[in-house]
This record gives structure tokens, sequence and C-alpha cells, in this order.
């Protein structure tokens, strides 16, 4: 079995691979349990630090929105689709036209691709809770109609309608996952409007300062790379019969406050820890974030078998087991 990771060199695609290549079995199209043979990784980036040496893994660098780029990732042989490769959400409401170029047009390159070979692939598709906006009730529930309020949000949604498309079509068997904010993140800050919520609590337990935008009451929708990592995988292997008609699920997660992941930070890293955190307010980034659910009820997603962190102190505890001794190398 081939499989495919876009967005291959971030946090998810490089933690999914290291997955994968850990336990290398995913269902094929034929719905029964396959080896891996081949991990190809796509990015527009190098990766930094370097990938894993592994005969398995290769890597492509290119654009999303090359249809060439994509046809030299996807081929006959790929059985399996990660599609993790986006623009995130404060740089997508700057920068409109890259927003839609890559999240939009990249998502169209990467279906339309695997539209053309000559078997029914399954593609796992990154969306996110942005698809969730304006006004909206106290609890997000499954029932919930999508109203994103940025750029981001609506080329996740529409990527989502077009993962239902193409499986209604039987083009693709695919698998839209909302994403809620993934905390904490290994490496350094990025240009997403909620990449403070991991550097809240990564920089000071990894003895660096670090600066909140938002005020303490602002709450998120969170949950860990290593949860997040179980998703994806557990998504792609889900029967058709188990997704139906709809191709699309809210994740589980935990809502946290800003001064509640603080609470836990200073559980975790003493009081020490906890006077790293400065606060500087952004209201460009306080009107994105107080624009998304943070919420919900999952129903679909539990009876499903996805699973969410119990709580904050498990967040953090997955950062200081699984990256804590690593993150020290990114301020070298």
């Amino acid at each position: 079995m081939k499989v495919a990771v876009t967005g291959g060199t971030g946090m998810i695609g490089r933690k999914l691979i290291a997955s994968l290549l850990a336990t290398p079995e995913l269902i094929g199209c034929d719905g029964r349990k396959s080896e891996i043979s081949s991990i190809t990784a796509f990015d527009v980036i190098p990766p930094n630090p370097p990938l894993p040496e592994d005969a398995r893994l290769n890597f492509i660098m290119g654009e999303i929105s090359d249809a060439d780029s994509i046809a030299a990732l996807i081929n006959d042989d790929t059985d399996a689709v990660f599609h993790l490769a986006a623009v995130v959400s404060a740089q997508a409401e700057e920068d409109f036209d890259l927003g839609m170029r890559v999240n939009l047009d990249g998502t169209r390159i990467v279906l339309e691709r695997c539209r053309m070979l000559d078997h029914v692939p399954r593609v796992v598709y990154a969306s996110s809770v942005a698809a969730f906006g304006g006004e909206m009730p106290g609890v997000i529930n499954d029932a919930v109609t999508p109203n994103p309020q940025t750029t981001y949000g609506v080329t996740k949604v529409i990527g989502e309608y077009l993962i239902d498309d193409y499986s209604r079509k039987g083009f693709i068997d695919g698998r839209a996952l909302r994403l809620p904010t993934i905390v904490v993140r290994p490496g350094r800050p990025n240009k997403a409007a909620s990449t403070w919520a991991s550097s809240i609590l990564r920089e000071p337990l990894a003895g660096h300062s670090a600066v909140c935008p938002v005020t303490e009451e602002t709450k998120m929708w969170m949950l860990s790379p290593r949860r997040v990592v179980e998703a994806f995988r557990h998504a792609q292997a889900l029967k058709p019969e188990a997704w139906g008609s709809h191709r699309v699920v809210n994740l589980p997660g935990i809502t946290g406050s800003v001064a509640e992941s603080l609470q836990a930070l200073s559980r975790a890293g003493g009081n020490s820890a906890r006077a790293r955190v400065k606060f500087e307010h952004d209201a460009f980034i306080q009107d994105i974030v107080d624009g998304w659910a943070n919420t919900f009820t999952t129903p679909r997603g539990d009876a499903m078998g996805f699973n969410a962190d119990t709580n904050l102190d498990e967040i953090i505890s997955v950062f200081l087991e699984d990256d804590l001794q690593n993150q020290h190398a990114y301020y070298d």
C-alpha cells in the first residue's frame, strides 16, 4: 500500500508519518488491512528538521495548487491520501488570494487527481471548527449549520462539501475531520490565529517567555497532537457505512480558557513557568478567535469511536512526554 500525506512537513503531518512508520498498516481500497510499503510526504518547503530516514519514506516539494506536482504525488498505486496542506487562519485572512489558491484550488486539484485513478482511494481531509461562526448557540451540536466568518473557515467548509460530493459520485471514499485547536503544538509559533494557545504552554515549559494576545476569559475547543493523529488513523480505518452520506464529523475535544490553561501550566511547571507568560492584547487576533465556536457536544464523533483528552493536565502531559525533549532544539 502507498500513502500520500500533503502538508507532510507540518506538525500534524510529521506526527502522522511517524505513526504510520511505527505501525505500518492501513485499510486498503478493498476494505482489508494492508501493510504500508511507501509513504510520500508533500509540502511547499523542505523538511526542517529532516524527516526520519526510512526506506519507505519519500519527499516531494511542490505547490499544492500545481497539478503536475500532485500528479507526481498521487498515482495509480496510491491507496490512501491524508490531505493536511493548508494556509492557516490568520495568514489566509491577511492574504485572500493565497488562502483560496492553497486551501480551495489545492484541495480541488488533489481530489481531481484522485478521481483520475483506476480505483477509489480513501481520502482523509483536515477541516476545522472554524467552519462555525457568526450567530451561534452556546453549545455547538452535530445539527448546527456551518457559518464560517473567516476566509480559512470558508475554504474548509467548501472542501467538506467537495469531499461529500466526490464521495457521493464514487470518485473517492472521503472522510473530513473538523479539528479543534491542536494544543500543545511542538516547534515554533506559526501564523495561525490560535498559535498562542500552544505558545503560552510550550515556551514556559521549555524555559522561555511567551506572549498571550487575548484575554484570560478567551476559550478554545482543544485536542492534543497525540489524539489528532489517532483520529486521522481511525477515520481512515472506518467502514464507509459508518460515515453514511455525510462524510464530515466534529471531533471530540475539551473546552478550556486561557485562565484554565495557565492554571494547568502552574501545576505542571510551577509558578516560575506561569511567570513567563505576559499579556499583550492584539485586537485582530482577538476578533478572529472570538468568532470561533468553543463548546461542543459531539455525539456522532463519540459514537464513531473518536476520543478526546480528559483535561488540560493530560494535554500538557502529552507535550511533556512526546515533545519537550526535542523542543529545545528549536531555540538553538
